[in-house]
């Protein structure tokens, strides 16, 4: 005869049977959800059981997979970046340069209203070759020499000759300096300047500024001038300079540079400086 517990087996309130184990049932309660996408509860037990298989599942995850692919990614991304910027960003001194460059390129083109008879004011041409002559080495050179040569003080003298020393130092400098950087003069310039040499078709730097700056500095400190003398100095040296640019024969930064070198070319003229007795020393021990 038949077991009643055989043809009722959800008596009791139970649930429908998910599994057995070891030959016995599993019941769960009605009142609990039934969630059909989860394993078995011994399936659960299995899994779990076993830390090697579960450690391997974690690693095998979706979301590592895609933390660790996304971390590999931007890192590789980030040093493509960097090897792009370094391979294709000049560096600052060179874009830098290459801007001061087309600026003084643009203003000394503006500023040379001189360059010719038919520039728009051509008219001061012969004024500003005028004084481009009286900031001319030759002049300045034969000037000391006579007064030198004249000079019957032995201030004077001395005076005298170290502006003539000067004067020397400041043609060797410059034509050494021009000769080494070999930069053309504007193209907007006519080559019809005062006794010019060879290092002379070079620009930069200004050899009339270089010696502007020099002699004026020199005058106001060894010469003994009124102060409407030292304003005239100080504007002649001035007109000097603009007087290169204006007329095509340098550019802007020829001159400032020019200015700077003969700013310390004064200096340097100091610390040589050489008394009569220091020259007549050396002249002795040559003899």
């Amino acid at each position: 005869m038949p077991s009643p517990k055989a043809k009722n087996p959800v008596r009791g309130g139970g649930s429908p049977v998910f599994g057995s184990s070891n030959g016995r049932y599993d019941f769960m309660s009605l009142t609990k959800p039934v969630n059909r996408s989860s394993p078995p509860p011994h399936l659960h037990q299995r899994q779990g059981s076993d830390p090697t298989t579960a450690r391997l599942r974690a690693s095998e995850s979706p979301t590592r997979r895609r933390g660790s692919s996304s971390s590999t990614g931007s890192g590789s991304g980030q040093g493509m970046a960097e090897e792009d910027g370094i391979r294709l960003n000049p560096s600052f001194i060179r874009v830098a340069l290459s801007s001061l460059l087309a600026i003084d390129l643009w203003l000394s083109k503006r500023l040379g209203v001189c360059a010719c008879e038919d520039s728009s004011w051509g008219s001061m041409r012969p004024l500003m070759k005028l004084i481009e002559i009286s900031g001319h080495g030759i002049p300045w050179l034969a000037g000391t020499a006579y007064c030198l040569y004249k000079s019957d003080s032995a201030a004077g003298q001395e005076v005298t000759l170290n502006l003539f020393m000067g004067l020397l130092l400041d043609l060797v400098l410059v034509g050494v300096v021009k000769a080494v950087v070999r930069r053309r003069r504007p193209a907007h310039n006519r080559m019809d300047m005062f006794a010019t040499f060879s290092v002379d078709r070079y620009s930069f730097p200004s050899g009339h500024a270089t010696r502007a700056a020099m002699c004026g500095r020199f005058l106001l400190a060894h010469l003994v001038l009124a102060a409407p003398l030292r304003v005239l100095v100080l504007l002649w040296a001035s007109m000097v300079g603009l007087s290169r640019v204006m007329l095509g024969r340098h550019n802007v930064t020829d001159v400032m540079f020019g200015f700077w070198m003969g700013y310390c070319q004064y200096n340097l003229v100091e610390m040589l400086w050489l008394s009569p007795q220091t020259l007549q020393g050396l002249l002795g021990q040559l003899g």
